[in-house]
Protein backbone atom coordinates (compact mmCIF):
# COMPACT_ATOMS: atom_id res chain seq x y z
CA UNK A 1 0.00 0.00 0.00
CA UNK A 2 1.36 3.38 -0.65
CA UNK A 3 2.57 5.32 1.91
CA UNK A 4 -0.07 7.99 1.66
CA UNK A 5 -2.84 5.77 1.35
CA UNK A 6 -1.39 3.97 4.65
CA UNK A 7 -1.61 7.30 6.61
CA UNK A 8 -4.83 7.98 5.43
CA UNK A 9 -6.39 4.57 6.57
CA UNK A 10 -4.64 5.60 10.15
CA UNK A 11 -5.76 8.57 10.23
CA UNK A 12 -9.64 6.87 9.75
CA UNK A 13 -8.78 4.49 12.20
CA UNK A 14 -7.51 7.18 14.78
CA UNK A 15 -10.95 9.04 14.42
CA UNK A 16 -13.30 6.25 14.22
CA UNK A 17 -11.34 4.87 17.42
CA UNK A 18 -11.91 8.22 19.01
CA UNK A 19 -15.40 8.81 17.82
CA UNK A 20 -15.96 5.34 19.64
CA UNK A 21 -14.91 6.92 22.92
CA UNK A 22 -16.60 9.69 22.31
CA UNK A 23 -20.09 8.54 21.74
CA UNK A 24 -19.09 5.83 24.33
CA UNK A 25 -19.70 8.21 27.21
CA UNK A 26 -21.83 11.15 25.90
CA UNK A 27 -24.01 9.35 23.17
CA UNK A 28 -24.70 11.02 19.73
CA UNK A 29 -26.29 14.06 20.06
CA UNK A 30 -23.77 15.43 23.23
CA UNK A 31 -20.86 14.09 21.78
CA UNK A 32 -18.12 17.20 20.77
CA UNK A 33 -16.62 17.14 17.08
CA UNK A 34 -13.61 19.32 18.83
CA UNK A 35 -13.33 16.25 21.24
CA UNK A 36 -12.65 13.53 18.49
CA UNK A 37 -10.57 15.53 16.79
CA UNK A 38 -8.35 16.09 19.86
CA UNK A 39 -8.02 12.71 21.03
CA UNK A 40 -7.29 11.44 17.46
CA UNK A 41 -4.46 14.11 16.69
CA UNK A 42 -6.89 14.69 13.22
CA UNK A 43 -7.96 18.00 11.49
CA UNK A 44 -11.40 19.10 10.72
CA UNK A 45 -10.44 18.98 7.11
CA UNK A 46 -9.14 15.10 7.13
CA UNK A 47 -11.74 14.44 9.23
CA UNK A 48 -14.27 15.46 6.89
CA UNK A 49 -12.29 13.89 4.05
CA UNK A 50 -13.20 10.66 5.66
CA UNK A 51 -16.85 11.37 6.67
CA UNK A 52 -19.44 13.84 5.18
CA UNK A 53 -20.86 14.52 8.86
CA UNK A 54 -21.00 13.60 12.12
CA UNK A 55 -24.00 11.09 11.66
CA UNK A 56 -21.46 9.69 9.26
CA UNK A 57 -18.81 9.03 11.37
CA UNK A 58 -21.29 7.39 14.00
CA UNK A 59 -22.53 4.88 11.19
CA UNK A 60 -18.82 3.89 10.72
CA UNK A 61 -17.99 3.12 14.60
CA UNK A 62 -21.60 1.34 14.12
CA UNK A 63 -19.53 -0.50 11.18
CA UNK A 64 -16.68 -1.17 13.04
CA UNK A 65 -18.96 -2.76 16.33
CA UNK A 66 -20.79 -4.97 13.70
CA UNK A 67 -17.45 -6.28 12.88
CA UNK A 68 -16.07 -6.60 16.56
CA UNK A 69 -19.25 -8.63 17.15
CA UNK A 70 -19.14 -10.58 14.22
CA UNK A 71 -16.05 -12.14 16.01
CA UNK A 72 -17.20 -12.76 19.26
CA UNK A 73 -19.63 -15.06 17.51
CA UNK A 74 -17.24 -16.52 14.89
CA UNK A 75 -14.51 -17.35 17.77
CA UNK A 76 -17.53 -19.63 19.46
CA UNK A 77 -19.45 -20.86 17.33
CA UNK A 78 -17.58 -24.54 16.78
CA UNK A 79 -15.55 -24.57 19.49
CA UNK A 80 -14.54 -27.92 19.26
CA UNK A 81 -15.08 -30.22 22.62
CA UNK A 82 -17.90 -27.58 24.07
CA UNK A 83 -21.27 -28.40 23.85
CA UNK A 84 -24.01 -25.81 22.54
CA UNK A 85 -24.89 -24.22 25.79
CA UNK A 86 -21.30 -24.20 26.85
CA UNK A 87 -20.82 -22.19 23.31
CA UNK A 88 -23.26 -20.12 23.91
CA UNK A 89 -22.12 -19.21 27.80
CA UNK A 90 -18.75 -18.12 26.63
CA UNK A 91 -20.33 -16.10 23.35
CA UNK A 92 -22.25 -14.13 25.66
CA UNK A 93 -19.68 -13.79 28.50
CA UNK A 94 -17.50 -12.03 25.92
CA UNK A 95 -20.08 -9.70 24.61
CA UNK A 96 -20.14 -8.35 28.51
CA UNK A 97 -16.65 -8.28 28.72
CA UNK A 98 -16.44 -6.63 25.24
CA UNK A 99 -19.07 -3.71 26.74
CA UNK A 100 -16.67 -3.09 29.11
CA UNK A 101 -13.36 -3.16 27.56
CA UNK A 102 -13.90 -2.56 24.26
CA UNK A 103 -14.79 0.66 23.78
CA UNK A 104 -16.40 0.21 19.84
CA UNK A 105 -19.04 -2.27 21.60
CA UNK A 106 -19.57 0.56 24.21
CA UNK A 107 -20.21 2.57 21.69
CA UNK A 108 -22.85 0.56 19.33
CA UNK A 109 -24.77 -0.29 22.31
CA UNK A 110 -24.90 3.33 22.84
CA UNK A 111 -25.36 4.56 19.78
CA UNK A 112 -28.55 1.98 18.82
CA UNK A 113 -30.62 3.07 21.69
CA UNK A 114 -30.40 6.75 20.16
CA UNK A 115 -33.33 8.26 18.27
CA UNK A 116 -31.27 8.91 15.21
CA UNK A 117 -30.11 5.46 14.68
CA UNK A 118 -33.46 3.12 15.95
CA UNK A 119 -33.68 1.83 12.60
CA UNK A 120 -30.37 0.56 12.99
CA UNK A 121 -30.95 -1.65 15.36
CA UNK A 122 -32.02 -5.07 13.04
CA UNK A 123 -28.88 -4.60 11.28
CA UNK A 124 -26.42 -4.41 14.30
CA UNK A 125 -24.59 -6.91 16.72
CA UNK A 126 -27.62 -8.21 18.77
CA UNK A 127 -29.26 -9.59 16.02
CA UNK A 128 -26.23 -11.08 15.07
CA UNK A 129 -25.18 -12.67 18.25
CA UNK A 130 -29.55 -13.52 18.26
CA UNK A 131 -29.03 -15.53 15.36
CA UNK A 132 -26.16 -17.15 16.38
CA UNK A 133 -27.75 -18.06 19.75
CA UNK A 134 -30.66 -19.08 17.93
CA UNK A 135 -28.27 -21.69 16.33
CA UNK A 136 -26.60 -22.84 19.14
CA UNK A 137 -30.33 -23.51 20.87
CA UNK A 138 -31.63 -25.56 17.51
CA UNK A 139 -28.38 -27.53 17.94
CA UNK A 140 -28.90 -28.06 21.84
CA UNK A 141 -32.61 -29.26 20.91
CA UNK A 142 -31.02 -31.54 18.59
CA UNK A 143 -28.82 -33.13 21.36
CA UNK A 144 -31.77 -33.46 23.83
CA UNK A 145 -30.03 -31.17 26.20
CA UNK A 146 -33.21 -28.94 26.69
CA UNK A 147 -36.52 -30.06 28.47
CA UNK A 148 -39.21 -31.40 26.34
CA UNK A 149 -41.55 -28.83 24.90
CA UNK A 150 -39.46 -25.86 25.33
CA UNK A 151 -40.05 -22.69 22.65
CA UNK A 152 -36.14 -21.82 21.40
CA UNK A 153 -37.64 -18.24 20.21
CA UNK A 154 -38.68 -17.75 23.78
CA UNK A 155 -35.19 -19.40 25.52
CA UNK A 156 -33.81 -16.72 23.18
CA UNK A 157 -35.75 -13.95 24.06
CA UNK A 158 -35.57 -14.36 27.21
CA UNK A 159 -31.60 -14.12 27.30
CA UNK A 160 -31.82 -10.94 25.22
CA UNK A 161 -34.66 -9.18 27.21
CA UNK A 162 -31.85 -10.30 30.23
CA UNK A 163 -29.05 -8.70 28.21
CA UNK A 164 -31.37 -5.37 27.60
CA UNK A 165 -31.66 -4.29 31.41
CA UNK A 166 -28.09 -5.44 31.91
CA UNK A 167 -26.83 -2.95 29.03
CA UNK A 168 -28.49 0.15 30.92
CA UNK A 169 -27.64 -1.48 34.41
CA UNK A 170 -23.62 -1.41 32.73
CA UNK A 171 -23.81 2.69 32.63
CA UNK A 172 -24.99 2.67 36.36
CA UNK A 173 -22.13 0.57 37.84
CA UNK A 174 -18.53 0.90 38.84
CA UNK A 175 -15.76 0.45 36.50
CA UNK A 176 -15.20 -2.34 38.79
CA UNK A 177 -18.17 -4.04 38.26
CA UNK A 178 -17.94 -8.14 36.55
CA UNK A 179 -19.62 -7.56 33.90
CA UNK A 180 -19.01 -10.89 32.23
CA UNK A 181 -20.45 -12.36 35.44
CA UNK A 182 -23.91 -10.57 34.93
CA UNK A 183 -24.04 -11.02 31.33
CA UNK A 184 -23.35 -15.02 31.77
CA UNK A 185 -25.86 -14.75 34.40
CA UNK A 186 -28.24 -14.10 31.61
CA UNK A 187 -27.63 -17.43 29.96
CA UNK A 188 -27.75 -19.31 33.66
CA UNK A 189 -31.05 -18.13 34.78
CA UNK A 190 -32.94 -19.56 31.48
CA UNK A 191 -31.06 -22.25 31.49
CA UNK A 192 -31.97 -23.47 34.91
CA UNK A 193 -35.13 -23.59 34.19
CA UNK A 194 -35.37 -25.13 30.36
CA UNK A 195 -32.25 -27.37 30.06
CA UNK A 196 -33.01 -31.03 30.44
CA UNK A 197 -32.07 -32.62 34.22
CA UNK A 198 -29.55 -34.31 33.04
CA UNK A 199 -27.67 -31.87 31.70
CA UNK A 200 -28.09 -29.64 34.71
CA UNK A 201 -26.99 -32.28 37.00
CA UNK A 202 -23.24 -32.51 34.94
CA UNK A 203 -23.48 -28.57 34.88
CA UNK A 204 -23.59 -28.61 38.45
CA UNK A 205 -21.20 -30.68 39.61
CA UNK A 206 -18.66 -29.66 36.97
CA UNK A 207 -19.33 -26.22 36.27
CA UNK A 208 -18.26 -24.12 33.34
CA UNK A 209 -15.65 -25.36 30.98
CA UNK A 210 -11.79 -23.19 31.05
CA UNK A 211 -12.41 -20.58 28.28
CA UNK A 212 -10.35 -21.78 25.01
CA UNK A 213 -6.89 -21.20 25.31
CA UNK A 214 -7.00 -19.12 21.69
CA UNK A 215 -9.52 -16.92 23.33
CA UNK A 216 -7.97 -13.13 22.30
CA UNK A 217 -9.60 -10.06 23.79
CA UNK A 218 -11.39 -7.77 21.65
CA UNK A 219 -10.64 -4.44 23.41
Amino acid sequence: MPRQQERARRTRAAIVRSAATEFARRGFAAASINAILEQSNATKGAMYFHFASKEDLARAVLDEGLEHYRAIVDRWMDVPGLDPFERLHGLIGDLGAALHDDVVIAAEFRLVTEPEFAEEVRLRGSVLWGRAGYQLAREAQEKGLFRPGVDLQRFVEAIASSLAGQRYLADLTSPETDVRARFEACVEVPLEAMASEQWLAQWREKGWPSRPDNDESTA
